[in-house]
């Protein structure tokens, strides 16, 4: 399975971007994907997820309503939809997939990674 991440960009506080996930090397069908954020120094912390059918979506407490994941697997991509950028939103944006119903907020759950996009949200 490899994954690529997209859709990263500078953008000014309050401002919006749509992340994508596209997968390939197997049908999304059979994967459950989560979104990852690291930034500088900091550990790799979990974003959001959602599972192999769409049912059961987890966000991470920072979140806060700003964001959106959802997946379309007929073009076998996953999108997280991030409104209301602040400052400390600023981190490389990766997405993993797990061959299970469920995703998870452990990134040790996750068994296929992308490369990851660099989203800059300036003051």
């Amino acid at each position: 399975v490899q994954l690529q991440a997209s859709g990263g960009g500078l953008v000014e506080a309050g401002g919006s971007l749509r992340l994508s996930c596209a997968v390939s090397g197997r049908a999304l069908s059979s994967c459950a994907v989560g979104w990852f954020r690291q930034a500088p120094g900091k550990e790799r912390e979990f974003v959001a997820t959602i599972s192999l059918s769409g049912g059961v979506i987890r966000y991470g407490e920072f979140v806060k309503g700003r964001f959106t994941i959802s997946r379309d697997n007929a073009k076998n991509t996953v999108y997280l939809q991030m409104n209301s950028l602040k400052p400390e939103d600023t981190a490389v944006y990766y997405c993993a997939a797990r061959l299970a119903l469920l995703g998870s907020t452990k990134v040790n759950d996750y068994d296929y990674w992308g490369q990851g996009t660099q989203v800059t949200v300036s003051s």
